[in-house]
């Protein structure tokens, strides 16, 4: 039996949870969670994303892989992933388990300079767990933009958030989707896609060009 279908089930999940645990007494507002995030709500994160669209995934906060797996169970190929996590043991944990994807360590609150050189041209989406409620809206609004900037036209930017509200507000430069709650999640979460409208200019050219390269940055 591979490793991913390994992953997630029995001792690992079990596993998973007290490090996640772990991490947030350590870190509450980095980690933002208490356990893993559970898999119909990972799967509904991952239904956002077209297989099919050209370029890679970047994952945002990844933690110890959930989300990860099902976007490779939506179909998105290991090597198109770059995932980035601020905890070490984690990012040790994930090129473990995803040895093809590009690991990398830092903020994701400083997405251009984490991303920059690993991207090898615009995303194909950005996914992220992040705890975006316990940063100011500044800091959120910034990081969206940054992702924006990094994807391709129409690319969705996929978030979720255990509050009934969205963390980021109505805006004309950019749509955003709800899904139905997730009911079987503990606790109970919604998804929000956002995506750039048809017209607006994430960034200037110079600054995209900037964030793209042939970099491979893995953590050890």
């Amino acid at each position: 039996m591979s490793r991913h279908r390994l992953f997630g089930n029995g001792p690992v999940r079990i596993e998973d949870e007290a490090r996640f645990l772990r991490s947030w007494v350590e870190r509450p507002l980095v980690t933002g969670a208490v356990t893993p995030s559970g898999k119909m709500l990972a799967r509904t994160m991952a239904s956002y994303l077209d297989p099919d669209a050209e370029g890679q995934v970047v994952e945002l906060g990844p933690g110890t892989g959930p989300v990860t797996e099902a976007i490779l169970r939506r179909g998105v190929p290991e090597e198109r992933l770059v995932l980035v996590e601020y905890n070490e043991d984690f990012c040790r944990l994930l090129a473990r388990r995803f040895p093809r994807a590009t690991i990398l360590q830092g903020d994701a609150y400083n997405f251009p300079a984490v991303v920059a050189g690993a991207l090898q041209g615009p995303a194909a989406a950005t996914v992220s767990s992040l705890p975006l409620f316990t940063r100011p809206l500044p800091v959120r609004q910034k990081l969206l933009r940054d992702a924006f900037a990094a994807m391709r036209p129409g690319a969705p930017f996929v978030q979720f958030t255990y509050s009934p509200v969205s963390p980021l507000p109505k805006s004309a430069e950019y749509t955003s989707e709800p899904s139905n709650r997730v009911w079987w999640n503990l606790p109970p979460a919604r998804v929000w896609a956002y995506r750039l409208r048809q017209g607006a200019e994430p960034a200037s050219p110079r600054r995209r060009a900037g964030l793209f390269g042939k970099g491979d940055r893995r953590a050890s």
